[in-house]
């Protein structure tokens, strides 16, 4: 795993140069914006890139890939919402160019406010948001246009700012119970999946979307898999539910830790000092592993999963 300041950014180019086209597209327009450009001195005076052990997961298994591991702490949470455009936006065009489509699964609370850059230029228009396909790594069992919805959030944040096909983004069932919503969305889901428009990971068997876009709780949890809850050890569905949630509403969906683990790429975004205790125990190299955290659990078995972080998140870690 590498850690880095703000002002180390990753600039992805498609596998495939025969189909480089939506990227060249989308960097092109990008090298002509103010957000492509290395952010503040203040930043980079800071800027450290070295491997920590504590978060380095290498797989064993014969064949298997080695995970990636990087934590980007930003000064400000404007820096880490115009980075985390970029990323998402490089993603897409990849994606797209590669197999046609670009599986993205969002997540609620202060998530959907970080893309917010993807809804202004440059990104507005240089994504191909008709190859955006969307899912929710979570959600509420509540009515779409309840308060509590991740849906709703998302809608009114970002989805209602961008041009995705209606058609492409997967809400649950709402009208059903919460078990009967997830067997539903799985049953989607494989349907997407015999259609070609989400891959499966040779590695794992499971689903493997091209990017998850999550934060995490205080305690730890991500998703709406929680400290100590069974959910937590599902292994064998693709999307499980809860009703008994240690937060409410009690009643959710939730992707499991092997689908979580067979994406390609995860954004992870974890700002603010009241989240820096479940920092400290996930990436702090006196890491206890007899009493993991669902984020301690997040290990990609062949991706990338980046931390965009700020200072306060980070405060407890020593080894910085």
């Amino acid at each position: 795993m590498s850690i880095s300041a703000a002002a180390a950014s990753t600039s992805l180019s498609p596998v495939n140069p025969r189909r480089s086209s939506p990227a060249s597209r989308v960097s092109a327009l990008l090298r002509r914006s103010l957000l492509w450009r290395p952010l503040s001195s203040s930043s980079s005076s800071h800027s450290l890139l070295r491997p920590v052990s504590a978060m380095a997961s290498p797989r064993t298994a014969a064949g298997e890939a080695a995970s990636r591991k990087k934590l980007i702490i930003f000064d400000d949470e404007e820096d880490l919402a115009a980075s985390l455009a970029k990323r998402t936006a490089e993603l897409s065009a990849r994606f797209a160019a590669e197999r046609g489509a670009f599986t993205v699964v969002l997540s609620g609370g202060s998530l959907v406010k970080a893309l917010r850059k993807l809804t202004e230029p440059p990104y507005l228009e240089a994504v191909d948001w008709s190859k955006w396909h969307v899912f929710w790594v979570d959600e509420r069992v509540v009515p779409k246009d309840h308060a509590d919805s991740n849906y709703k959030l998302a809608t009114d944040e970002f989805l209602s700012k961008v041009p995705i096909p209606a058609g492409q983004v997967y809400a649950i069932n709402d009208a059903l119970s919460a078990e009967g919503a997830a067997e539903d969305y799985e049953t989607r889901l494989s349907q997407l999946v015999k259609d070609g428009v989400i891959g499966m990971s040779p590695v794992t068997g499971f689903p493997k979307f091209d990017l998850m876009l999550m934060g995490m709780g205080p305690d730890g949890h991500v998703a709406s898999l929680f400290p100590d809850h069974p959910v937590v050890h599902e292994n064998q569905k693709w999307v499980t539910f809860v009703k008994d949630s240690p937060k409410p509403p009690p009643e959710r969906i939730t992707f499991t830790l092997p689908v979580i683990n067979s994406s390609a790429c995860i954004a992870l975004v974890v700002t603010g000092a009241g989240k820096a205790g479940a920092v400290h125990k996930a990436l702090s190299e006196e890491q206890n592993t007899s009493d993991l955290l669902p984020v301690e659990m997040v290990s990609l078995q062949d991706g990338e999963l980046t931390w965009f972080t700020d200072k306060p998140a980070v405060s407890m870690l020593s080894s910085l």
